[in-house]
């Protein structure tokens, strides 16, 4: 068997993307039913809540789920796929004519690193614009989440006037910052003492000042005032605001580097989007790691009643990759390491020992 294109290799190569594309369509759909769930459980509460706009929300954040699931996928298609070609001998006759393993596993890293690429190019543009859409949908709909959403963004910032300090906080950001929901503002004069607490239903950035609208006054001493608009000064600009409260997985791969050279420029830490760009980069790596450790434990012939070993074998495996690579990205985000080293050192890892137990297996 060649290692490039050959009718036996075309084979192996259609076999795993047929596998890939069954577990990627069925861990999608349960990714949305999931999502849908705790999108329901949420958002039930507000008054202009529906069943169709969950299903619409869930079905937007699907792309995002399946950004960071897709190379367990890759893991759970190439055992799989491998176990399949064990079951039926077909791997049998392909060493018995003197195919390496491998000449075999070729077309699987091959579509892996291709695959990889399209999780680039496609799929991480597709979930970043799916997450802005989601974030337009809930301020447009006043959906108001009954718990705080987990976010990888400051919940708070803090801004100075000549008037004195505000706190700005929000569990609803859209339009890069600039459009808050269910926002908060505390201000302080200029020797620091309280002077109101704010709560806006929304607020928009404009020149010069943010614009509340349907807002709760509270002062010390004074009963509840209902504004229907107030105006807060501020100094800050959108794109200040973009690089400080955007997170890293809302930002597509073809705008992180221009992110991060306008985070380092304001003087705002870009470790996070420095790792989530270096991370993107080595999906098609990781990915082909994945076909190498689903090699490791599963290349062994299978008699039935083993299969259950193999598969928790190598969701072990990938279980352990995922833990040590999550470890890593928090002390590449913290500057601990270097974000290229945090993000690439779990793929060299994982690629280096995989192959060092194939070269044992099969070399000797």
């Amino acid at each position: 068997m060649r290692v490039f294109p050959g009718t036996l290799w075309r084979y192996f190569f259609r076999r795993y993307l047929k596998m890939f594309i069954g577990y990627f369509l069925a861990v999608m759909l349960v990714i949305w039913l999931v999502d849908f769930n705790e999108t329901a459980g949420r958002l039930s509460g507000s008054p202009n809540y529906h069943v169709g706009i969950a299903f619409y929300i869930a079905a937007l954040r699907v792309p995002l789920v399946a950004q960071a699931a897709v190379p367990f996928i890759a893991l759970l298609a190439s055992i799989a796929t491998l176990m399949q070609l064990n079951r039926k001998y077909e791997l049998v006759v392909v060493r018995a004519a003197g195919v390496s393993a491998w000449q075999f596993l070729a077309p699987l890293l091959v579509a892996n690193l291709l695959l990889g690429l399209v999780a680039i190019v496609v799929l991480n543009p597709l979930a970043t614009r799916a997450t802005g859409i989601v974030e337009e949908t809930l301020l447009e709909n006043e959906l108001r989440s009954a718990t705080p959403r987990e976010n990888s963004g400051p919940p708070w910032f803090k801004q100075h006037t000549d008037e004195g300090d505000t706190i700005i906080g929000a569990r609803i950001r859209a339009g890069s910052g600039t459009q808050l929901g269910d926002a908060t503002f505390i201000r302080f004069d200029p020797e620091g003492k309280p002077i109101d607490r704010l709560e806006a239903e929304r607020a928009t950035l404009t020149d010069g000042a943010w614009v509340l609208r349907n807002v709760n006054r509270y002062r010390a001493g004074e009963p509840r005032e209902t504004l229907d608009r107030f105006e807060v000064a501020t100094t800050l600009e959108p794109e200040f605001l973009g690089e400080s409260l955007v997170p890293a997985e809302s930002i597509s791969v073809f705008d992180l580097p221009g992110k991060i050279a306008a985070a380092r420029s304001y003087g705002v830490s870009a470790n996070s989007y420095a790792m989530s760009f270096h991370r993107l980069l080595a999906l098609p790596a990781l990915f082909a790691s994945m076909t190498v450790i689903a090699a490791m434990v599963s290349l062994r012939f299978v008699r039935f009643g083993q299969s259950m070993a193999v598969i928790l074998g190598g969701i072990l495996a990938g279980f352990m990759l995922y833990v040590v690579s999550e470890v890593i990205q928090a002390f590449g985000e913290a500057g601990t390491l270097p974000p290229v080293v945090a993000a690439w050192l779990p793929v060299v890892v994982a690629a280096s020992l995989g192959t060092t137990v194939l070269l044992h297996k099969e070399d000797g």
